[in-house]
């Protein structure tokens, strides 16, 4: 780039007009200047008052399988102090009754279908129903631009290769497992096979998957702690409580002699559930010791609810893991904020788990820059938290809580099924050969009396908007290209 003249003489008759004192100025205020764009730029921003942000993500555990929500046989001390030390949402629900639609939902603040997931990925491609959109940044993606090293421990279940692995996805670091679910928490194979990963390495590590995935988080928060100058960003998701319920013998027999009287099969999730909170608990034990609580974000909740099959509660709301009706959607929610005055309060905010997304891009500054949603992707359907964690009110407004979910099978045969909540309202289907049912959450959360027949006029509203969801949703393709499965 040229400034001025570019032949000697001229050079040095505009130097001998300016005069050495007022070039140094102009130096100086030329340099000011670039280092003031420079810190201004997102992926060289040194802002040390911005936190680190790690997210633990439960696979299947129920709204009523925590104690600090009322839970009389399970003791889950970990997450009770999450929730003394921080802010206890109410009135949170999943994006989806299953896995993977949730998972790509929080990863991108966007509806499930919105991005290709509106089922789960599976590693059977005959029965896999969805492809996370690869033109859409995650959320590791967006806060790599902010300057935050990112990564995931623990189970992804959003694609078995290119280019949906982590590292293809915005993570700079992967470790742990790239299914959908284990078939052993101790061989950690899914149908024979090994999806253990270090980055896109094979790997064949011993121990069960929780003890195994905290001992993974733990290296890496303790590795990022020694460069304090760029936060990071940790995803955690765990694959407990999902079956196998398989705790270590030595947790069963703890819960037995303590509950002499419980279902074996009771017992075994209980088990599975404590063992689940005492690894939390290590993890954030050592974020204290190594001097993070103050300067980091956890937030805690669970991919849907949970299995009724597998002995898993969700009281006191109705039915389980796949259902539309809230004990397949509502889940425990936590966020701790760095803010210790908030501690021990509650939010009865109805929102979605992919609410998370905006919330750390928020405390992240992606606010501060124009393009804050990524490049490519200028909306999110995702709304940011941080009003809450900085103990604000947030006004509900009206909004509208969409949820989808494809599956297979002589129940499904690939079709989709839907719900929508606004306001006290809630409009769904369990299946998509079923007939639309309406709820009023205000006067029955328990869903107990469809009075679809009762209010006409709410149920047109409410497929009418129900009608552009499902539009929006159609417009991103859910399965690969042909040449893209051989592979799978």
């Amino acid at each position: 780039m040229m400034f001025g003249p570019t032949d000697k003489s001229s050079k040095k008759a505009s130097w001998n007009r300016i005069g050495p004192r007022r070039m140094a100025c102009c130096v100086a205020s030329w340099w000011i200047a670039c280092v003031a764009f420079s810190v201004a730029t997102p992926a060289t921003a040194q802002q040390p008052q911005r936190p680190n942000l790690l997210l633990i993500l439960a696979d299947d555990l129920g709204f009523g399988d925590v104690s600090y929500q009322g839970a009389l046989d399970i003791r889950t001390p970990a997450l009770d102090r999450l929730a003394a030390e921080g802010i206890r949402f109410d009135n949170m629900r999943a994006n989806c009754t299953v896995c993977s639609p949730t998972r790509a939902a929080i990863l991108t603040g966007r509806f499930a279908d919105r991005v290709g997931v509106p089922g789960v990925i599976r590693t059977n491609p005959e029965n896999s129903w969805g492809f996370f959109d690869p033109t859409v940044p995650t959320l590791a993606a967006r806060l790599g631009k902010l300057g935050y090293h990112t990564a995931i421990v623990g189970k992804w279940h959003l694609g078995l290769q290119s280019p949906n692995t982590p590292t293809e996805r915005g993570f700079d670091h992967f470790h742990g497992f790239l299914g959908d679910m284990m078939d052993d928490y101790y061989t950690h194979l899914r149908g024979g096979q090994n999806f253990m990963r270090l980055n896109d390495r094979v790997i064949d590590p011993e121990g069960h998957a929780t003890e195994l995935f905290t001992q993974w988080a733990i290296d890496y928060i303790t590795q990022r702690s020694g460069q304090p100058e760029r936060p990071f960003f940790l995803y955690l998701p765990y694959n407990a409580p999902h079956f196998p319920i398989q705790p270590p013998d030595e947790w069963l027999q703890r819960t037995q002699q303590r509950l002499p009287d419980l279902d074996e099969k009771r017992a075994k999730n209980v088990a599975l559930v404590e063992h689940l909170d005492h690894h939390v608990g290590l993890l954030l034990e050592k974020l204290d010791a190594l001097g993070l609580r103050d300067k980091t974000v956890v937030a805690f909740t669970s991919d849907n609810g949970g299995s009724l099959p597998h002995a898993q509660r969700n009281l006191p709301f109705r039915d389980g893991k796949q259902s539309h009706y809230d004990g397949g959607l509502r889940v425990p929610f936590l966020i701790r904020p760095t803010d210790a005055s908030l501690a021990g309060t509650r939010s009865d905010y109805a929102g979605l788990t992919f609410d998370l997304a905006a919330t750390f891009l928020d405390l992240a500054g992606a606010q501060e820059f124009p393009n804050w949603a990524g490049e490519g992707d200028a909306q999110m359907d995702a709304v940011s938290l941080r009003p809450i964690l900085e103990g604000r009110t947030m006004a509900q407004a009206d909004r509208e809580l969409y949820f989808v979910r494809r599956e297979g099978g002589n129940r499904y045969v690939g079709k989709a099924y839907h719900a929508l909540v606004k306001g006290k309202w809630k409009l769904m289907q369990n299946d998509p050969f079923s007939p639309l049912e309406l709820y009023d959450l205000e006067a029955d959360p328990e869903e107990t009396s469809n009075v679809v027949d009762d209010h006409h006029g709410i149920v047109r509203q409410l497929k009418d908007a129900l009608r552009g969801h499902v539009q929006n949703g159609g417009r991103v393709k859910w399965q690969p290209a042909v040449d893209d499965r051989h592979d799978r």
